[in-house]
């Protein structure tokens, strides 16, 4: 089923003001909606409403389904960046807006509610890095480019056959959504390795675990298929 998507293009006034750093909930396997004999009527209600929340990534105040991510906190002081160490930045920029950019396509393509949620986290993703872009005056190269266009050409060629992996079917939306966070998890885990700089090291171990949850909830959605 297709259906537009609208999808959260800012954070709290007070989380730009501070440099925000997203810092979510955990991501874990729900219910199974089933009904154990004997319950009273209140429970098999609530029983079919976590089942509804599991099936469609909302639910009762629960961000474990579908990966999203709730909380924020204050950057950490800025340090010292190496030459190599700034091109990373920029590259993160990009991976992130690949990761927004994707999950939108897909959000609007399927009516799966994982994918409007990561992609409103990513927003928030990409707002923190572009905080330390302007801390360490290092060019934003998502600046300006619309939704699906890079300044990498390998960005831009990965962004290319993940979104047609994930035109052909759910699953395989799916599996592209697991790529980009098994890809993400070891960039970053990859950037944090000699990093030094207490701002920077603060927001990519936030993007860590974030992608972890994200990955977590492509898994469960994969197996649910």
């Amino acid at each position: 089923m297709k259906r537009n998507v609208k999808v959260a293009t800012a954070v709290t006034a007070g989380v730009l003001a501070i440099g925000g750093v997203l810092a979510g909930g955990a991501v874990a396997a729900g219910t199974d909606g089933t009904t154990a004999p004997g319950t009273t009527a209140r429970q098999q209600m609530m029983t079919g409403r976590q089942h509804y929340a599991e099936r469609h990534g909302e639910g009762m105040q629960d961000t474990r389904r579908d990966g999203s991510c709730t909380r924020y906190t204050a950057l950490a002081a800025q340090g010292t960046l190496t030459a190599t160490q700034r091109t990373t930045l920029a590259g993160m920029a990009e991976e992130e807006k690949l990761a927004h950019d994707l999950y939108t396509a897909f959000a609007a393509r399927y009516d799966v509610r994982v994918f409007e949620r990561i992609a409103a986290a990513e927003t928030s993703h990409l707002t923190a890095v572009r905080t330390l872009l302007d801390r360490y005056d290092v060019t934003d190269p998502t600046a300006g480019k619309p939704a699906g266009e890079f300044t990498d050409p390998a960005v831009q060629a990965t962004y290319d056959r993940l979104l047609k992996q994930g035109e052909d079917s759910l699953s395989g939306a799916l599996k592209a959504g697991r790529t980009v966070e098994t890809e993400d998890i070891a960039a970053l885990t990859k950037a944090l390795s000699g990093l030094t700089a207490p701002d920077t090291r603060q927001v990519y171990t936030n993007l860590l675990a974030a992608s972890e949850r994200h990955l977590a909830a492509f898994e469960h959605w994969i197996a649910a298929e």
